[in-house]
């Protein structure tokens, strides 16, 4: 029984350096994609406005709570693990929150990225802040289930992972349509770092993984879906024509 046991814990400690490694790589290249950005001088920060700031402290904060709780969850640390993972509630509030500001403020101030419509943008910065938070809740929900809750966390961080990948594939060219397609084509992809992971770890792709592509297909769909809706339209045109938030 005690063998059993040792061997139960090598195999999780083991797995769990997988989805930990993942956790950073994803981090890393989102913080890669902003990085890059504003480096190629796309942004002054001096003049970006001070709750842009804040949205980006509040995903650097997200992105560094990944990589602390698989870091914890591999060295065995539960304990803090779980005071983290309730405590970073507040942190998923503060993103759904600043995001969709943001998005609107953007509206108003007439700074959406030229390749995106109104409707659009408005559409996109409030479905995936949305998506993200619900998903964080349901992997908090079935905490207890370790691989619905690891694989969950990380579908997460991919939905909010477009705008990275807007700022590192050459969305002018694509288009709006196109560029969303391709966007949703490279988070599957990394999610297929996992499947490929189930496939030799559980011998099958776990329900979780392929519910995080569906996901990402929704997502994108229900966007474009919500974007071709009058009543959208109508509300992002009246955003635009306000000095600030309708």
């Amino acid at each position: 029984m005690e063998l059993a046991a040792v061997r139960s814990l090598s195999s999780y400690q083991s797995d769990q350096q997988f989805f930990t490694r993942l956790a950073q790589v994803l981090a890393a290249l989102i913080v890669f994609g902003f990085l890059q950005w504003a480096l190629r001088g796309f942004v002054n920060p001096v003049r970006t406005p001070f709750y842009i700031h804040a949205h980006g402290l509040a995903m650097l904060g997200w992105l560094g709570t990944l990589v602390a709780q698989n870091s914890l969850a591999a060295s065995g640390n539960l304990v803090l693990h779980r005071r983290l993972g309730w405590a970073s509630l507040v942190l998923v509030l503060v993103i759904v929150g600043l995001g969709a500001f943001a998005g609107r403020m953007a509206l108003a101030m007439h700074r959406v990225p030229p390749f995106f419509t109104n409707p659009y943008f408005l559409a996109l910065t409030h479905v995936e802040v949305t998506v993200f938070a619900l998903i964080v809740a349901t992997a908090i929900a079935l905490r207890r289930q370790t691989q619905w809750h690891r694989r969950l966390m990380i579908v997460a961080t991919v939905i909010l992972m477009e705008p990275a990948l807007g700022r590192l594939l050459p969305m002018p060219l694509l288009g709006q349509i196109a560029g969303a397609w391709v966007e949703a084509a490279f988070q599957i992809g990394f999610l297929g770092i996992i499947a490929r992971h189930d496939a030799k770890v559980l011998g099958r792709v776990h329900p979780a993984t392929i519910l995080g592509m569906v996901l990402i297909v929704a997502v994108h769909g229900l966007i474009q879906l919500l974007s071709g809706m009058p009543v959208v339209a109508a509300y992002a045109e009246a955003i635009a024509r306000s000095s600030g938030p309708a």
